[in-house]
């Protein structure tokens, strides 16, 4: 019997909710497909305020009415590297790898000569290789722009060479 009245009490809710609602067709503005949809009167006629006060483009066949879509500007010239850095503050381009050495102890003793010799350049650890650690100095563009570091280095890091690298726009030379 409880049963029975709980089905019951359950049918009369779920009838009682699609009561107020009736069935509304509406045709889709970009491909014409029909949608069918349950819902309520004052939802219909809030929808149909919403859609009334759109801004919607209608064509026409005089060109004076409709504005133009908007230009996109694109330069004839190459970008030059402050445009580039605007764009982008981190690029890929270029820095001098001293040394690869095998512990952090190493890594600091490579450091430390090689700011006694050079105090004008940045120099940094690389610990993504563990247990391997690359020394990397100087921030560059190009290869070409690194060669005159990399040749006043190499005279003291023989194994010094120029590798591709995240650099800082702002750094770079």
């Amino acid at each position: 019997m409880k049963n029975l009245l709980k089905i019951c009490s359950l049918l009369l809710c779920l009838t009682g909710y699609n009561a107020g609602a009736q069935e509304v067709v509406k045709v889709d503005t970009i491909n014409g497909t029909r949608l069918q949809v349950s819902m309520d009167t004052k939802v219909q006629n809030a929808l149909a305020d919403m859609e009334d006060n759109c801004d919607r483009n209608t064509r026409s066949s005089s060109a004076t009415s409709s504005p133009k879509p908007a230009r996109v500007l694109v330069p004839n010239r190459e970008l030059t590297n402050a445009e580039i850095c605007r764009r982008n503050p981190r690029i890929l381009g270029y820095k001098i790898q001293i040394a690869v050495v095998k512990s952090n102890a190493e890594a600091n003793e490579v450091k430390a000569a090689f700011r006694r010799r050079f105090p004008n350049m940045k120099v940094e650890t690389d610990a993504s290789l563990r247990p391997n650690y690359k020394i990397l100095a100087g921030s560059y563009f190009t290869k070409q722009s690194a060669s005159a570091d990399l040749a006043r280095i190499r005279q003291s890091f023989n194994t010094a060479v120029a590798v591709q690298y995240r650099v800082f726009c702002v750094e770079a030379k």
